[in-house]
């Protein structure tokens, strides 16, 4: 991937001095703005770029809210309303992060839904592909912690309900959910490390992005068509031909997103969360945010024991499976064609595995009765025989279309 070297040289003494000593702008030159890409990369690709500045968009206003915010269950809920009410532009930026937590988990979602279909978890980006489950799974443990804060009756019950699954964990569970808690209920103390928490792993995440990033650059970009760099002639530098396909495509995001900040910042959220949290009072239905609702399906369709596993238990090992999953992936699907495109079995399964995701998102909204149980169990069968069945049986019986030779072949025979 270096066949585009940068042609960086100082222009005066005062660069040439800082440049042997700190050579931030030839770093810049030769790894960023010079670094050779895939001529063939689409808008599917933009959403890394998307999703490197939605992470800025929460980390800025996430400083700004936490000088407002006051991390006390007697005084959290109405530190939240003075945001909204009395803080110059607090009602915008308190939208914004609102909202830019659900824009960043679309986002996410595509990004993820664009490797799988093309395959960019193969070698030699096994490590770029557990970087990034790394970051999802940071990611939702930022978003759930996020979503206790504002101390309203879903930021409670929520922050009960999902804690309470430690304590399905044998001999150290319940120290664990202690310590998480920091004592026995959800209290001030939970409060108070969830407020931490989620003030500081936004930082963790950026640093892991950094390593995320810097894997990417090593094998290079992946492309739709999955075909490795051969010459010169499959790339293009990435500035100015993908900074600005990356611009325009976060300026398109912008729009939704803007329209949910300025016209519908609470359509997003659940309205028992305007309520002040009560713990006599329970609310008829505990949800998650939209974006967890999945993984919540996942850990209720386990409501029945399996030899010496408790029902309870056995949902958390389902949970928690249903990430650890994605780390394997790349052992697991041993097709040596990348991109799904050429691969027209693979292509009905995975289409299946992205209905079937919308599904569990469904059914997480849903009360845990009647058909919908049913629906969460064969959901749940489906999401993980996609990756221990499936993807390993297709590696062995699917015959994929030819491969273009190169990816020049590929972008001439489409122009023609």
């Amino acid at each position: 991937m270096s066949s585009h070297e940068s042609n960086y040289s100082p222009t005066g003494p005062v660069e040439r001095w800082v440049d042997e000593r700190l050579p931030l702008v030839r770093f810049a030159k030769e790894h960023l703005m010079d670094f050779p890409t895939p001529k063939n990369l689409n808008y599917w690709w933009t959403f890394g770029a998307i999703l490197a500045i939605m992470l800025v968009v929460q980390i800025v206003t996430g400083i700004v809210l936490a000088m407002h915010y006051t991390p006390h269950i007697d005084l959290a809920f109405d530190s939240v309303e003075h945001i909204r009410r009395d803080v110059n532009g607090g009602r915008i930026i308190q939208a914004t992060h609102a909202v830019g937590a659900s824009m960043f988990f679309v986002a996410l979602y595509i990004h993820i839904f664009r490797g799988l279909y093309f395959g960019s978890y193969k070698a030699p980006r096994e490590i770029l592909w557990m970087l990034g489950v790394i970051i999802f799974i940071l990611v939702m443990a930022i978003a759930f912690m996020g979503y206790v804060l504002p101390w309203g009756q879903m930021s409670f019950w929520g922050a009960t309900v999902i804690t309470n699954i430690f304590s399905a964990v044998p001999v150290a569970g319940e120290p664990l959910l202690q310590l998480l808690r920091g004592g026995f209920a959800v209290d001030n103390p939970t409060l108070n490390r969830f407020f931490s928490l989620h003030y500081l792993l936004p930082f963790v995440v950026a640093a892991v992005v950094v390593l995320h990033i810097w894997a990417l650059h090593v094998p290079g970009n992946n492309n739709p068509i999955g075909v490795d760099v051969k010459s010169s002639r499959d790339t293009v530098p990435f500035h100015p031909y993908y900074t600005m396909k990356d611009l325009f495509a976060i300026v398109v995001f912008f729009i939704p997103f803007a329209w949910f900040v300025f016209f519908a910042p609470d359509i997003l959220g659940h309205p028992d969360n305007y309520i002040q949290a009560n713990a006599q009072i329970t609310p008829a239905h505990i949800v998650p945010e939209w974006y967890l609702l999945p993984f919540y399906t996942i850990l209720r369709a386990i409501d029945f024991n399996v030899l010496f596993i408790d029902s309870r238990l056995g949902g958390v090992i389902a949970m928690a499976g249903s990430l650890v999953i994605l780390f394997f992936l790349p052992w697991l699907d041993r097709s040596r064609v990348r991109s799904g495109t050429f691969r027209p079995m693979f292509k009905i399964f995975y289409w299946l595995f992205v209905v079937n995701f919308l599904v569990l998102t469904y059914l997480g909204a849903q009360p845990a009765e009647g058909i919908y149980v049913l629906l969460a169990k064969i959901s749940t069968a489906y999401y993980f025989a996609y990756f221990l069945i499936i993807l390993p049986l297709l590696s062995r019986i699917e015959t994929p279309r030819p491969l273009p030779a190169s990816i020049s072949e590929s972008v001439l025979g489409k122009a023609h």
